[in-house]
């Protein structure tokens, strides 16, 4: 996909998991990156190098994405460096899998400061300095469509990002910044085998049609879709990247 060659991306949680497989996908066609992290500057300098090692440019940025001043400064520096921005993916996210009864005012809070503050307000800098023609690409989950307990304050905050998506794509139409959401399934990464037995991924694993939990890459190809021009016709859309789950 050449024709994202030249653009310049944030990707916010890229030090590992899916995003850091999206720093990689896009890098491997030609965008400069900017590996966003909130605490591991180790991880995020790895996967720079690995981009560097493609050919392309790359920084990395600690900013906490809960946070609108670090949000300010992520933009700030991005177009410090580079001097414009074409693709935000906004990747970053925490999970919380409790029972109603068990979700403090704290874990609400953090959840949706992360997975809905953090996003909005991304999206809100994007607006301000993006380029016209630039791609915004957030995500959701496919458990917005699922009845999981346990999951009622995450899919919350899932189903806001899902709602601030399809507003933005006609707010944002004028400026040809298409806005899109992927929903993927249970991936195989660190954050979604953490607090779970081996039974219940395999439990999760089979609810897919093709009967296997995702690859990260497996996300990171239709990410790279939707960042490219040949994706310039799709925007308010939930993609549903998840295998056939149900």
């Amino acid at each position: 996909m050449a024709s994202i060659a030249g653009k310049v991306a944030i990707i916010t949680g890229s030090s590992r998991g899916i995003g850091r497989a999206i720093a990689l996908k896009l890098a491997g066609n030609g965008a400069s990156i900017v590996v966003n992290y909130a605490g591991n500057a180790g991880k995020a300098q790895e996967v720079v190098a690995e981009i560097e090692k493609l050919g392309v440019e790359a920084i990395a940025v600690q900013a906490d994405i809960s946070k609108l001043p670090d949000i300010q400064r992520l933009f700030e520096q991005t177009l410090e460096r580079f001097g414009k921005i074409d693709i935000l993916v906004n990747n970053a996210g925490i999970a919380l899998y409790k029972p109603i009864t068990q979700v403090s005012e704290e874990d609400f809070d953090a959840i949706f400061a992360i997975n809905v503050k953090g996003t909005y307000f991304t999206c809100q800098q994007a607006a301000q300095h993006m380029a016209e023609g630039g791609r915004i690409i957030n995500f959701s989950s496919s458990t917005t469509a699922m009845m999981l307990p346990t999951y009622s304050a995450y899919v919350g905050t899932k189903g806001a990002v899902e709602q601030i998506t399809r507003v933005l794509a006609k707010e944002l139409g004028a400026k040809a910044i298409a806005v899109n959401v992927i929903s993927p399934g249970p991936t195989d990464t660190e954050m979604f085998r953490e607090g779970k037995t081996q039974e219940q991924i395999d439990r999760l694993a089979q609810m897919a049609a093709f009967g296997k939990l995702g690859d990260v890459q497996e996300i990171a190809d239709v990410v790279a879709f939707l960042a490219s021009d040949e994706a310039r016709w799709i925007t308010g859309q939930n993609i549903r990247v998840n295998g056939g789950i149900a």
